[in-house]
């Protein structure tokens, strides 16, 4: 594939490697934003991202106007939320409580899955949701750098349209990629739609749009050796520009009684406030960047 064409939008070269080192989920829990706060002042994180629906949010709030009075360039996106996926800590859409939206389940709360959403979401509501997300961030005074999706939902054809629009509207960044139909065939995309997936993704950057290169997420299935997998993941990266994705969490009774994956979220955390990991960052030769630098490109 050719070089990103953002690359040089953001004063680098062909030749770089700029990753958005983004921390997802804010504003679940209460265990997710005492690590947040942490890693925030660890300073090797370079984005993060609010659920806005959830529990927390207030809160997430509160201390994003905290912290900015030693990180004035605070990067912080809108985790779009169209899914509930946990047992014991639910929430749902805040634009409508319409059961023909297809945002609710039976229990009154977004579907625990992305495939409820996506075979019955109403692209209106979903919208509608989005945007009322988006505009509550706002509201709380969130300088919002960007938007991406909980769980992926967003990442349909119904709906990507609607979600770039919405982007384009705010003159903010949203996250999408510079798709392949093979690599979406690969990830069990039928070839029509991974086609027309593509093409999309193509005609977008070529409006201007910027797209990414690549996504890694810090697997939530395993919580060993975070270090090792992370420094040959810095390793691998070829040139353009990627998303290092993690789910950090303070090891707390509420993140157990919550998250089954809590040990993959600890791990998260610790990961982030490792100096051997801010040492492998530093030596890797990768440009860190966040949402903020690109959402400038845009606006000017």
């Amino acid at each position: 594939m050719n070089a990103n064409p953002y690359l040089k939008k953001l004063g680098l070269t062909d030749a770089d490697r700029a990753v958005i080192l983004h921390a997802d989920d804010i504003g679940m829990c209460q265990a997710g934003l005492a690590a947040y706060a942490e890693i925030v002042q660890f300073c090797v994180l370079s984005s993060a991202a609010v659920m806005v629906p959830c529990p927390w949010f207030p809160a997430t709030a509160v201390l994003y106007h905290t912290l900015q009075a030693s990180h004035p360039n605070l990067d912080m996106g809108v985790h779009v939320t169209l899914t509930s996926e946990m047992e014991g800590l639910r929430w749902g859409p805040i634009s409508t409580r319409d059961e023909t939206s297809g945002l609710l389940d039976a229990e009154g709360y977004f579907p625990r899955q992305t495939a409820p959403v996506q075979t019955h979401g109403c692209a209106a509501a979903v919208l509608a949701e989005m945007e009322a997300q988006l505009q509550r961030a706002l509201a709380a005074g969130i300088d919002v750098t960007h938007l991406d999706s909980h769980m992926g939902s967003i990442f349909h054809p119904p709906f990507m349209p609607l979600y770039i629009e919405l982007a384009q509207r705010y003159r903010i960044p949203a996250l999408a990629f510079r798709w392949q139909a093979r690599d979406l065939q690969a990830w069990g995309m039928d070839e029509a739609t991974a086609v027309q997936f593509a093409n999309w993704a193509q005609n977008l950057e070529a409006s201007g749009f910027p797209l990414l290169d690549s996504i890694y997420m810090m697997p939530l299935d395993s919580h060993e050796n975070r270090l090792e997998v992370a420094r040959q993941w810095l390793t691998d990266l070829q040139p353009g520009i990627h998303y290092f994705l993690i789910h950090p969490a303070q090891d707390t009774p509420e993140l157990r009684a919550l998250a089954p994956d809590w040990r993959a979220r600890a791990a998260d955390y610790q990961l982030f406030v490792d100096e051997a990991w801010r040492q492998a960052v530093a030596e890797s030769g990768v440009r860190v960047i966040g949402w903020r630098e690109v959402r400038d490109v845009m606006r000017r």
